[in-house]
């Protein structure tokens, strides 16, 4: 089934200041993270963002402080214990739309409801806190996705690893162009120039 952008929700997974530097292809994995925020922005998808023991790790990169986003701060590996769940589910209500194939056209159905029941998580440490919070999001009926080029370990073969528990649990792995072209779907969508600049 391909991702729409109504129906999403993006959660970035302890992008600090003091982890950042430690992770493998560090700056490539916040800079797709800084694309995928791009792209939330431009389609009007919610986001939300965690600290991990901040006052340790320091904040959020400065290079995601221009996007609007909550914040959530924790001290738990898994987001959910931090209330993740529940940030989330404030997403969940709104116009149920029928899926016309063609994103932007797609027309509201009167009388219904449209969950954000796809997150999308992107974050570091891939084998840690995003694994878990991945992993705890499963039970409450949400179609999570993983995308593998926004995140990072400080070693790749436990971040591969991740990835392989990820898809035996039923996590969709996904990379940042199959978002941004599943979100778009065609080339007269209005943001279709907009987005092809964030990607490429």
């Amino acid at each position: 089934m391909l991702l729409n952008a109504d129906d999403s929700q993006v959660v970035l997974v302890d992008f600090q200041t003091k982890l950042m530097p430690a992770i493998h292809e560090g700056q490539a994995v916040l800079g797709n993270a800084v694309r995928l925020a791009r792209l939330a922005q431009l389609l009007h998808v919610p986001l939300c963002v965690t600290e991990h023991c901040p006052e340790k790790l320091g904040g959020t990169d400065p290079a995601l402080a221009t996007f609007s986003y909550e914040l959530l701060e924790k001290f738990s590996f898994s987001a959910v214990p931090a209330g993740l769940a529940d940030r989330l589910s404030h997403n969940l209500a709104g116009p149920q739309f029928v899926d016309s194939n063609v994103a932007w056209l797609q027309r509201p159905v009167s009388g219904g409801t449209q969950s954000r029941r796809t997150i999308l998580l992107a974050g570091c440490e891939a084998h840690v806190c995003l694994l878990q919070t991945a992993l705890d999001l499963v039970p409450h009926a949400y179609r999570v996705c993983v995308v593998t080029d926004a995140c990072g370990s400080r070693s790749p073969h436990s971040r591969d690893l991740a990835y392989q528990r990820l898809a035996s649990a039923g996590v969709e792995l996904v990379t940042l162009e199959m978002v941004a072209f599943e979100w778009i779907r065609v080339t007269t969508h209005p943001a279709w120039k907009e987005a092809l600049a964030i990607i490429k």
